[in-house]
């Protein structure tokens, strides 16, 4: 008996001592996936960084999957994709101890869902109209269009209008010189056209210069006033009353159309005027406010800065401009531009500011003071609705001098006025600026 217990008292040290050299296994990792932006969303062919958080004890292998297929290893993945749509993204951490996976959503955008757009007219008697690409990093590009389709927009092109995920520009001249048409439709996010009305499908038109869009009726500007035009089937109308409508954008708020006109404002709705708004000067530019009003000015003397109440047209507020003319001069685009209800105008090639609420007006600074040529400001500045940032052009004079040419970019939140971007030698005769922020 005893020598029983001597052997149970052993063996239970043997085994003590036997476990004792079992390897410890780690716990399994912990990873998750971060965005360094903060964004879980990209434009195509942009970067978005995403970085690894993993957590072990141990040695860890990590393996990056995009769509279920595996990318690459390591602490970062800069993901980058051609096409637009839904991606997964997944983070496989893997030691000794198990396995964790990790996934995140991306979503893929259009390259040119979120921008600034500059319209060029071209060279009426030899080149068509282009479009030139401002990315929110400050990256242009010109000729995006054609680089896209292959193809060329129409000669002249004097306006665009965004609406439903589509673009509609509109060119006075349309096909004559070979280009796609005299209203052409593309994807808003790619640019790749989608449709396309010749010359012979608008011949009613005698040069269109404007174009403004709900559902699917198209409302079109041209020397005899406004037309409606069918998108679907193609139909063409005048419509009554619209004579003297100006050669100046047209807003949509309300799903109405607000249409310059002289002294009024033309409101249509449904092909017909509905309405009609009278102000105290000949209207030079009229746009949607941020908070979905309309901005609208009045040249002459004095000049006047109002904003209107699109839903029963009252006004909300209207200054006197008494030591500026705040006119469109020759221009199709408005005289003025807004964040907010703080306006801005040009007076020359001088960038004035007006504060709607206190009826301040003060020069921001004078253009030709930060560039070498400033010796045509030609049609109006533009004003980015979200950074409160001024766009200007100019040229350095006619003839062959239009190719030297600057589009500047201001910001005036410090003390001093800082110009932030001076794009050389990009535009062709512009007809304006146009922010997709303003479309949403």
């Amino acid at each position: 008996m005893k020598n029983l217990k001597l052997l149970a008292i052993a063996g239970i040290a043997l085994g003590l001592f036997s476990c004792s050299d079992d390897p410890v296994l780690p716990e399994a990792p912990q990873v998750s996936i971060k965005s360094i932006s903060g964004l879980e969303e990209v434009a195509q062919k942009d970067t978005l960084a995403l970085v690894a958080t993993v957590t072990s004890s141990a040695e860890t292998d990590i393996v990056w999957k995009v769509n279920n297929e595996e990318v690459q290893a390591g602490d970062t993945l800069l993901f980058t994709a051609e096409v637009m749509g839904n991606y997964e993204i997944s983070l496989k951490a893997v030691n000794a101890g198990g396995e964790h996976t990790a996934t995140f959503a991306v979503d893929v955008f259009g390259m040119f869902r979120d921008g600034t757009f500059v319209l060029n007219e071209g060279n009426m008697t030899s080149e068509n109209g282009t479009l030139i690409f401002i990315s929110p990093k400050g990256v242009a590009i010109d000729s995006v269009y054609q680089k896209v389709n292959g193809s060329e927009l129409g000669n002249t092109t004097q306006d665009l209008f965004i609406a439903d995920g589509k673009m509609y520009i509109i060119a006075q001249n349309g096909d004559r010189m070979g280009g796609d048409g005299m209203l052409v439709v593309a994807n808003a996010e790619t640019l790749e056209k989608e449709a396309a009305f010749s010359n012979e499908d608008l011949a009613e038109l005698s040069w269109a210069s404007h174009v403004a869009v709900i559902g699917n009726s198209a409302y079109i500007r041209d020397n005899a006033g406004v037309y409606l035009l069918n998108l679907d089937s193609k139909a063409l109308s005048f419509i009554e009353g619209t004579a003297g409508a100006m050669k100046n954008r047209m807003a949509v708020a309300n799903e109405k159309v607000f249409v310059p006109a002289g002294k009024k404002i033309l409101v249509l709705q449904n092909g017909e005027v509905k309405s009609e708004v009278e102000l105290p000067g000949t209207i030079s530019g009229l746009l949607l406010s941020a908070d979905d009003k309309l901005m609208v000015s009045c040249s002459g003397s004095p000049s006047y800065i109002l904003k209107v109440d699109p839903a029963d047209y009252s006004i909300i507020k209207q200054n006197e401009i008494a030591d500026f003319s705040v006119s469109a001069g020759w221009g199709a685009s408005p005289a003025i531009g807004a964040k907010g209800d703080t306006v801005y105008f040009g007076s020359g090639t001088k960038i004035c500011q007006h504060i709607l609420a206190t009826g301040a007006t003060s020069v921001m600074t004078d253009v030709s003071e930060h560039i070498e040529h400033a010796g045509i400001v030609y049609n109006n500045l533009g004003v980015h609705p979200t950074t409160g940032e001024v766009y200007f052009n100019t040229l350095k004079g006619f003839g062959m001098d239009y190719l030297i040419n600057d589009i500047t970019v201001f910001n005036f939140s410090k003390e001093a006025p800082q110009m932030v971007h001076d794009f050389k030698d990009y535009t062709n005769f512009p007809a304006g600026f146009f922010f997709t922020a303003n479309y949403r």
